[in-house]
């Protein structure tokens, strides 16, 4: 049976004896310790351990979320951007939920109206597994007594609703006029800031993503064996750490070396960066251009992917395309070998010499 006492402090000591264990917990309210306590004893009877008294008082799943991050934090893996991200949006969508009312029914209700706002099935498949992440957190770390089984079925449930599912690979290329089109586009644009038209031919040349062209400096930058180092680099194994050395070929049709050597006559304010501009504000300069050209569904994303195929077409393998740009997982790559027929004379011609 388990006894309270007020202590001095003006906090509530809960003790619990029961079948030969002993804890007891402090709380700042006697309800508080009555329910621990309850909840203690009840734990023991089924061969359970008791809840410590901070885990006890978590009664939302926001209050689940804040847990898991400052988790995350104390060994130094705080979430990153984009799951960071999930993690907000999830805290503002279900983050008043009481524990007790996370169940299938509120998570397949989550998954639809996710669904009918837009959110495409791999989203929808983020969304889902971040929650699951949270809640197995809860269950392994501190023994809370919450419902695994419960995401489990809302993710069976919205996959054969097909709310749930792989993401559609794109093989947006963009054509040659498109690419001579967007570039002359910006070079005729003096007053542009960011020069957008050496930026796209440098994200062919090096099949770089938007984010790592704007953070490399000239000292990740070898001239004579031209190489540039990327800093830790896209990686969903090593979140920091994962730098990775490229060779800048002029297989694509553009120089790399001469386009990264034309930005020295601009280096200013004494910014290290071999392109000093903000990567988002260069995406948003691309949107726009590619809505003033009408072209259609082209990202700047779309680059990388066309960068990369044509690395395929001059003729390098899986494994050389992939000391390029960065896959660790050959499979990932195979995506990207969208060939044009017309690449084979230039293969074959190569073989051939």
């Amino acid at each position: 049976m388990a006894t309270y006492s007020k202590l001095p402090s003006g906090t509530w000591r809960a003790q619990v004896r029961r079948k030969g264990r002993y804890i007891c917990e402090t709380f700042l309210k006697r309800d508080d310790a009555r329910r621990w306590a309850t909840e203690a004893e009840g734990r023991i009877d089924r061969g359970e351990t008791p809840t410590p008294s901070r885990s006890a008082r978590l009664r939302t799943f926001g209050e689940l979320i804040d847990l898991h991050i400052e988790d995350m934090k104390s060994v130094g893996k705080a979430p990153r951007r984009s799951k960071a991200a999930t993690l907000r949006m999830l805290k503002t969508r279900l983050g008043g939920k009481k524990i007790a009312q996370l169940d299938r029914q509120l998570f397949i209700d989550f998954g639809r109206e996710r669904a009918s706002e837009g959110a495409g099935p791999m989203t929808l498949s983020i969304d889902i597994g971040a929650i699951k992440l949270i809640l197995s957190h809860a269950a392994a770390v501190h023994g809370l007594t919450v419902s695994i089984e419960a995401i489990d079925m809302a993710r069976l449930a919205l996959k054969r609703l097909c709310l749930i599912g792989k993401g559609v690979e794109r093989d947006r290329r963009p054509s040659d006029e498109e690419l001579e089109r967007l570039i002359s586009h910006f070079d005729e644009k003096p007053r542009q800031t960011i020069p957008m038209g050496a930026v796209i031919r440098f994200a062919i040349a090096t099949a770089m993503r938007q984010e790592e062209i704007f953070k490399v400096v000239w000292d990740d930058y070898a001239a004579r064996t031209k190489m540039l180092t990327i800093r830790d680099r896209k990686d969903p194994r090593e979140k920091t750490g994962n730098d990775q050395r490229i060779p800048l070929l002029s297989v694509s049709g553009f120089d790399p070396v001469a386009l990264i050597e034309g930005q020295r006559p601009s280096r200013t304010n004494g910014d290290l960066r071999i392109f000093p501009f903000n990567h988002r504000s260069a995406g948003t300069a691309f949107t726009r251009a590619c809505k003033s050209l009408e072209i259609a569904d082209l990202h700047f994303h779309d680059l990388r992917h066309e960068g990369t195929s044509r690395l395929f077409e001059a003729g390098f393998q899986i494994q050389q395309v992939a000391l390029v740009t960065g896959h660790k997982d050959w499979k990932m790559l195979r995506r990207y070998t969208h060939l044009r027929p017309e690449s084979l004379h230039l293969i074959a011609s190569g073989l051939a010499a």
